[in-house]
Protein backbone atom coordinates (compact mmCIF):
# COMPACT_ATOMS: atom_id res chain seq x y z
CA UNK A 1 0.00 0.00 0.00
CA UNK A 2 0.87 3.46 -0.63
CA UNK A 3 0.39 6.35 2.15
CA UNK A 4 0.06 9.49 1.38
CA UNK A 5 0.20 10.86 4.81
CA UNK A 6 -1.13 15.13 4.98
CA UNK A 7 -0.54 17.62 7.21
CA UNK A 8 -3.56 20.04 7.34
CA UNK A 9 -3.14 23.57 5.46
CA UNK A 10 -2.53 26.83 7.90
CA UNK A 11 -4.53 27.72 10.53
CA UNK A 12 -4.97 31.10 12.49
CA UNK A 13 -3.47 29.35 15.50
CA UNK A 14 0.08 28.26 13.28
CA UNK A 15 -0.29 31.88 11.96
CA UNK A 16 -0.11 33.39 15.77
CA UNK A 17 2.31 30.37 17.01
CA UNK A 18 0.14 28.84 19.46
CA UNK A 19 -0.38 26.00 20.56
CA UNK A 20 -3.12 23.81 18.88
CA UNK A 21 -3.86 20.09 20.19
CA UNK A 22 -6.61 17.81 19.95
CA UNK A 23 -8.69 19.81 22.29
CA UNK A 24 -9.22 23.09 19.59
CA UNK A 25 -10.72 22.92 16.44
CA UNK A 26 -9.63 25.98 14.16
CA UNK A 27 -10.59 26.86 11.49
CA UNK A 28 -8.18 27.26 7.99
CA UNK A 29 -6.62 30.32 7.50
CA UNK A 30 -6.92 32.28 3.80
CA UNK A 31 -3.54 31.09 3.48
CA UNK A 32 -4.42 27.78 4.49
CA UNK A 33 -7.94 26.77 1.89
CA UNK A 34 -5.22 28.31 -0.88
CA UNK A 35 -2.51 25.03 -0.05
CA UNK A 36 -5.45 22.62 0.58
CA UNK A 37 -6.80 23.92 -2.98
CA UNK A 38 -2.95 23.69 -4.81
CA UNK A 39 -2.62 20.25 -2.41
CA UNK A 40 -5.73 18.64 -4.03
CA UNK A 41 -4.47 19.82 -7.53
CA UNK A 42 -1.16 17.95 -6.77
CA UNK A 43 -2.44 14.91 -5.86
CA UNK A 44 -5.03 14.44 -8.79
CA UNK A 45 -3.32 12.43 -10.92
CA UNK A 46 -2.83 9.80 -8.23
CA UNK A 47 -5.07 6.73 -8.31
CA UNK A 48 -6.27 7.31 -4.77
CA UNK A 49 -8.73 4.52 -3.39
CA UNK A 50 -9.84 5.66 -0.25
CA UNK A 51 -9.30 9.21 1.83
CA UNK A 52 -9.28 9.17 5.58
CA UNK A 53 -9.38 12.03 8.15
CA UNK A 54 -9.50 13.37 11.54
CA UNK A 55 -12.28 15.03 12.23
CA UNK A 56 -10.95 18.26 13.66
CA UNK A 57 -12.12 20.75 10.86
CA UNK A 58 -8.80 21.77 9.90
CA UNK A 59 -7.75 18.60 8.72
CA UNK A 60 -11.46 17.63 7.48
CA UNK A 61 -11.82 20.94 4.83
CA UNK A 62 -8.13 19.66 3.68
CA UNK A 63 -9.45 16.42 3.22
CA UNK A 64 -12.54 17.32 1.58
CA UNK A 65 -10.68 19.25 -1.17
CA UNK A 66 -8.48 16.78 -2.16
CA UNK A 67 -11.54 14.17 -2.40
CA UNK A 68 -13.72 16.56 -4.66
CA UNK A 69 -10.60 16.06 -7.28
CA UNK A 70 -11.46 11.69 -6.79
CA UNK A 71 -14.67 12.18 -6.34
CA UNK A 72 -14.47 9.82 -3.24
CA UNK A 73 -16.00 10.53 0.13
CA UNK A 74 -14.12 11.63 3.51
CA UNK A 75 -13.64 8.61 5.84
CA UNK A 76 -13.45 10.62 9.58
CA UNK A 77 -11.60 8.28 12.03
CA UNK A 78 -10.94 9.56 15.91
CA UNK A 79 -7.84 7.71 15.47
CA UNK A 80 -6.16 10.85 13.85
CA UNK A 81 -6.90 13.44 16.19
CA UNK A 82 -4.03 15.51 17.38
CA UNK A 83 -1.89 14.81 20.11
CA UNK A 84 -3.89 16.00 23.36
CA UNK A 85 -2.18 18.50 24.65
CA UNK A 86 -3.93 19.65 28.14
CA UNK A 87 -2.99 22.33 29.69
CA UNK A 88 -0.88 23.72 26.98
CA UNK A 89 -3.62 24.17 24.69
CA UNK A 90 -3.89 27.90 23.01
CA UNK A 91 -0.46 28.69 25.01
CA UNK A 92 2.16 30.81 22.70
CA UNK A 93 4.64 29.08 22.00
CA UNK A 94 6.99 32.31 22.38
CA UNK A 95 5.84 31.52 26.03
CA UNK A 96 7.62 28.55 26.11
CA UNK A 97 11.18 28.15 27.22
CA UNK A 98 11.99 26.07 24.56
CA UNK A 99 10.60 24.86 21.15
CA UNK A 100 6.86 23.15 21.59
CA UNK A 101 8.23 19.57 20.88
CA UNK A 102 11.45 19.81 23.24
CA UNK A 103 8.92 21.41 25.87
CA UNK A 104 6.33 17.95 25.17
CA UNK A 105 10.37 15.59 25.65
CA UNK A 106 10.31 16.99 28.92
CA UNK A 107 7.27 15.54 30.14
CA UNK A 108 7.45 12.21 28.19
CA UNK A 109 9.60 9.08 30.11
CA UNK A 110 11.54 6.56 28.12
CA UNK A 111 9.22 5.27 25.65
CA UNK A 112 6.48 7.67 25.48
CA UNK A 113 4.31 7.00 27.98
CA UNK A 114 4.74 10.28 30.49
CA UNK A 115 1.41 12.04 29.94
CA UNK A 116 1.56 16.04 29.41
CA UNK A 117 -0.47 17.67 32.14
CA UNK A 118 -4.05 17.01 31.21
CA UNK A 119 -3.29 15.38 27.98
CA UNK A 120 -1.73 12.16 26.55
CA UNK A 121 1.36 10.63 26.01
CA UNK A 122 3.25 9.79 22.71
CA UNK A 123 2.44 5.97 22.80
CA UNK A 124 -1.48 6.64 23.67
CA UNK A 125 -1.38 8.57 20.65
CA UNK A 126 0.78 6.45 18.32
CA UNK A 127 -1.53 3.78 19.50
CA UNK A 128 -4.60 5.00 18.29
CA UNK A 129 -3.45 6.15 15.30
CA UNK A 130 -1.74 3.14 14.10
CA UNK A 131 -5.05 0.99 14.67
CA UNK A 132 -5.64 3.59 12.14
CA UNK A 133 -3.18 2.73 9.44
CA UNK A 134 -3.68 -0.85 10.56
CA UNK A 135 -7.06 -0.73 9.62
CA UNK A 136 -6.41 0.65 6.16
CA UNK A 137 -3.47 -1.97 5.41
CA UNK A 138 -5.61 -5.16 6.20
CA UNK A 139 -8.70 -3.23 3.49
CA UNK A 140 -6.35 -1.26 1.18
CA UNK A 141 -3.25 -3.30 0.46
CA UNK A 142 -2.71 -2.52 -3.36
CA UNK A 143 -4.39 0.55 -2.94
CA UNK A 144 -3.47 4.08 -2.43
CA UNK A 145 -4.28 5.87 0.59
CA UNK A 146 -4.65 9.07 1.79
CA UNK A 147 -4.80 10.28 5.39
CA UNK A 148 -4.99 13.77 6.58
CA UNK A 149 -4.18 14.44 10.10
CA UNK A 150 -1.62 16.24 12.43
CA UNK A 151 1.78 16.84 13.22
CA UNK A 152 1.98 14.88 16.07
CA UNK A 153 0.11 11.93 14.26
CA UNK A 154 2.29 11.55 10.92
CA UNK A 155 5.37 11.24 13.33
CA UNK A 156 4.21 8.74 15.50
CA UNK A 157 2.75 6.96 12.18
CA UNK A 158 6.18 7.15 10.23
CA UNK A 159 8.06 6.43 13.81
CA UNK A 160 5.84 2.94 14.12
CA UNK A 161 6.01 2.52 10.60
CA UNK A 162 10.43 2.72 10.61
CA UNK A 163 11.05 1.44 14.43
CA UNK A 164 12.28 5.24 15.46
CA UNK A 165 12.76 6.03 19.17
CA UNK A 166 10.85 8.95 20.44
CA UNK A 167 13.95 10.74 21.24
CA UNK A 168 13.81 11.65 17.20
CA UNK A 169 10.96 13.43 17.54
CA UNK A 170 13.22 16.69 17.63
CA UNK A 171 15.30 15.74 14.60
CA UNK A 172 11.93 15.79 12.37
CA UNK A 173 10.37 19.23 11.47
CA UNK A 174 6.95 19.21 9.36
CA UNK A 175 5.23 22.43 7.68
CA UNK A 176 1.35 22.48 7.26
CA UNK A 177 0.33 21.07 4.31
CA UNK A 178 3.60 18.58 3.82
CA UNK A 179 2.82 15.77 2.27
CA UNK A 180 4.91 12.37 3.68
CA UNK A 181 4.26 8.98 1.83
CA UNK A 182 5.18 5.51 3.22
CA UNK A 183 5.19 2.59 0.87
CA UNK A 184 4.53 -0.79 2.69
CA UNK A 185 5.11 -3.87 1.30
CA UNK A 186 6.12 -7.86 2.45
CA UNK A 187 9.44 -6.70 3.57
CA UNK A 188 8.10 -3.72 5.49
CA UNK A 189 7.49 0.04 5.48
CA UNK A 190 9.90 2.45 3.41
CA UNK A 191 9.61 6.65 3.82
CA UNK A 192 9.97 7.79 0.12
CA UNK A 193 9.13 11.81 1.33
CA UNK A 194 8.93 13.84 3.96
CA UNK A 195 7.47 16.65 4.28
CA UNK A 196 7.07 17.92 0.48
CA UNK A 197 5.56 21.54 -0.14
CA UNK A 198 6.79 22.15 -3.46
CA UNK A 199 3.07 21.88 -4.99
CA UNK A 200 2.56 25.65 -2.56
CA UNK A 201 4.35 27.15 -5.40
CA UNK A 202 1.93 26.25 -7.95
CA UNK A 203 -0.52 29.12 -9.42
CA UNK A 204 -3.74 28.22 -9.48
CA UNK A 205 -6.01 30.03 -11.56
CA UNK A 206 -9.79 30.34 -11.35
Amino acid sequence: MKLILVRHGETYWNKERRVQGGGSDIGLSEAGLKQADRLALALKNENVTVIISSPLKRALVTAEAIARQHRLPVVINDGLKEIAVGELEGLSVSDLSTTFTQHMMGWWQPGGSGRLPGGESFLELQERSWAAIKDLLAGHKDGTAVAVCHYFVILAIIFKALGLPLSYLTKFKMDTGGVSILEFSDYGARLVAFNNTSYQSVIVRS
